[in-house]
C-alpha cells in the first residue's frame, strides 16, 4: 500500500520503519526535519507538508502529542486527501474532539479511524502494540489488516469517540496505581520498611497492581532515555479529568493524580520519562526510593 505517517516521534518513527520493513511505500512527515533524517530512511519518502503526505497515500497515520496539533494537522491533511482516503489518529485525544474531526474529515469525503495505543515505544519498536480503535465497522475493517501488523491486539470499541475514552480508562489505572504505589514505598521508606521486603508482601498480600507488577523493578534507574515522556502523560491526565467531567461521574483521585503530574511536569521533569515520577515523590517527600536486588543478589 501506499501508506504515510505523521509524527515521528517514539511511536511514529517506529510505526513508519515497521511499514517500511513490510513492503509499503511510505511517506513521512514531520515539522522538525532531523527526525526525519534520524530514522535513516530513504530520502525520498520524506514530504515537505502533511498535504503532500496525503497526495501520495492512501492511509495515514498520526502519532501527535496534543488535540490542538492533530486538528491542525489533520485539517493540512485534507487539503490534499483524495475522497476516500482513510486517516488513522494513534493519538491519545479527547473524544469529543474526535468526534468533530470525523464529521470535518467525512465532509470531504474521506474517513477516520480512531485507535490510540497501549504499550509506548518499546511496543511500537517489538509490535506489541495494543490498538484502541472507535470508527465505523467498515472504516475499522479497512485499517485493521495493517494494525495487526504493527501490533499483537486489536480491539474495535465502537464509533468515534469510543477508542479513546477506553483509552484514557486505561491510563487512570495506570496512573493512579504507580502514584499510589509510590506513596505507599515512601511511607514505608520513612517508616525504615526495607522496600524489596515490602514489595514482596504486597505482591504476596494481594493487593498488588500495574505498577507493583511491571514497574517497580525499575525504581532506582534515573535519567532514562524517555519513552513516554511526563509532559505528555500530565496532558492525557489532563484528559481523563476532562472526560470524567463530560460523563457526569465525580473523580478526585483522577484529579488528584493530575496535579501531581502537572506539578512534577512544571517542577523540571516535563521531558523526563513518566518512570522518573519516582524522583518527584523522592522530592516530595524527602526520602531516597531505592530497591535492594530480587534474592539478595
Amino acid at each position: 500500500m501506499r501508506v504515510g505517517v505523521i509524527g515521528l516521534g517514539n511511536i511514529g518513527g517506529a510505526v513508519a520503519a515497521n511499514l517500511l520493513a513490510d513492503g509499503h511505500e511510505v511517506a513521512i512527515f514531520d515539522r522538525e526535519p532531523a527526525r526525519m533524517q534520524a530514522l535513516g530512511l530513504e530520502q525520498g519518502m520524506r514530504v515537505a507538508s502533511p498535504a503532500e503526505l496525503a497526495r501520495r497515500s492512501e492511509m495515514a497515520f498520526l502519532s501527535l502529542p496534543t488535540p490542538d496539533i492533530v486538528d491542525a494537522v489533520a485539517d493540512a491533511w485534507l487539503g490534499g486527501a483524495a475522497p476516500g482516503s482513510l486517516l488513522v489518529d494513534l493519538s491519545t485525544n479527547d473524544p469529543e474532539r474526535v468526534r468533530a474531526l470525523g464529521r470535518r474529515v467525512a465532509a470531504r469525503g474521506c474517513a477516520l479511524l480512531e485507535a490510540p495505543l497501549t504499550g509506548g515505544a518499546p511496543g511500537a519498536r517489538r509490535r506489541q502494540l495494543v490498538f484502541l480503535c472507535g470508527g465505523e465497522p467498515a472504516v475499522f475493517e479497512r485499517g485493521r489488516p495493517l494494525l495487526e501488523k504493527l501490533g499483537r491486539a486489536v480491539f474495535h470499541l465502537g464509533p468515534l469517540g469510543s477508542g479513546n475514552t477506553a483509552k484514557l480508562v486505561n491510563s487512570l489505572l495506570a496512573f493512579a496505581s504507580t502514584w499510589v504505589s509510590l506513596e505507599g514505598l515512601a511511607i514505608a521508606a520513612r517508616s525504615g520498611l526495607d522496600l524489596r521486603q515490602l514489595v514482596e508482601v504486597v505482591r504476596t498480600g494481594g493487593a498488588s497492581n500495574f505498577y507493583i507488577d511491571r514497574m517497580v523493578e525499575g525504581l532506582n534507574a534515573r535519567g532514562r532515555r524517555p519513552d513516554f515522556a511526563l509532559e505528555l502523560a500530565a496532558k492525557d491526565a489532563g484528559l481523563v479529568v476532562e472526560l470524567a467531567r463530560a460523563a457526569g461521574v465525580p473523580a478526585p483521585v483522577a484529579e488528584a493524580v493530575r496535579g501531581v503530574f502537572a506539578a512534577a511536569a512544571a517542577g523540571g521533569l516535563g521531558s523526563c520519562d513518566w518512570s522518573d515520577l519516582a524522583e518527584w515523590m523522592e522530592r516530595e517527600a524527602a526520602c531516597e526510593l531505592r530497591l535492594a536486588p530480587k534474592g539478595g543478589d
